[in-house]
C-alpha cells in the first residue's frame, strides 16, 4: 500500500469515527435544542485553511462555528450562512491518537461549537464545562 493510499484511508476511518460521534451527540440533544441544529451543516476538515489562518485561526484549532448565531438571526438583517467545522488531525493529534480520546474531543468540540451557534459566548461554555 502507498503511503497516499494509508493517509487516504487513516483519513476515512477518522472521518467514520467522527460522523458516528457526532450523529450519536446530536441523537442525545434534547428535542427543543435538535430540532434548532436539525439543518445546521457539520464539516469535516483536515486543518484551517492558509485563508482561515491567515485571518486569525490558530492552526490547531479543533472546530469552529462560521456565520450567524442562532439569537442574531431573528434581527431583521440577512444572515450568513452558519456552520461548523470540525478539524479532524488537529483532533487526533490532540488526542495523541487515542481513539476513545478522540471520540470524547469530538463530541466535546461539537458541543462547543453548538454552544456558539445557539449564542453563548466563551464565559458561558466555561460555566457549563465546554471550554
Amino acid at each position: 500500500m502507498s503511503l497516499d493510499q494509508a493517509n487516504h484511508n487513516r483519513w476515512n476511518e477518522r472521518v467514520g469515527v467522527a460522523k458516528a460521534e457526532v450523529k450519536a451527540t446530536l441523537a442525545s440533544l434534547p428535542a427543543a435544542i435538535k430540532k434548532e441544529v436539525l439543518h445546521l451543516p457539520i464539516t469535516f476538515e483536515r486543518i484551517p485553511s492558509a485563508e482561515m489562518i491567515e485571518d486569525g485561526i490558530d492552526a490547531d484549532t479543533l472546530g469552529l462555528f462560521l456565520g450567524d448565531a442562532l439569537p442574531d438571526m431573528a434581527s431583521g438583517y440577512d444572515p450568513l450562512p452558519p456552520q461548523i467545522l470540525l478539524f479532524l488531525d488537529n483532533l487526533w493529534d490532540y488526542c495523541a491518537g487515542d481513539e476513545s480520546a478522540y471520540r470524547q474531543e469530538v463530541r466535546a468540540t461539537l458541543l462547543h461549537e453548538l454552544g456558539h451557534y445557539l449564542g453563548l459566548d466563551e464565559t458561558d461554555l466555561e460555566a457549563r464545562g465546554l471550554d
